[in-house]
């Protein structure tokens, strides 16, 4: 079973820009979540195509779970 973190941020153009961080510790809170993705935004660490990122949309852990059927070889 594999997860990720995604964060979803809104661009000057106002599109949504979305980054994956895989792997997240298992202890992550709200909290420091939102932190990280304020000082991305205050540090304006990112950029996109649409202009550099204004404003954290949101947050979430994707989980997938893979089971092979037949193993590759």
């Amino acid at each position: 079973m594999t997860s990720n973190l995604e964060l979803s941020f809104q661009n000057a153009a106002g599109k949504t820009v979305r980054f994956t961080v895989p792997d997240p510790k298992q202890d992550l809170t709200p909290e420091n979540v939102q932190s990280a993705m304020n000082l991305i935004l205050l540090k304006n660490v990112f950029s996109s195509t649409g202009g550099d990122l204004v404003k954290a949309l949101g947050a979430r852990i994707v989980v997938r779970d893979v089971i092979e059927v037949i193993p590759t070889a």
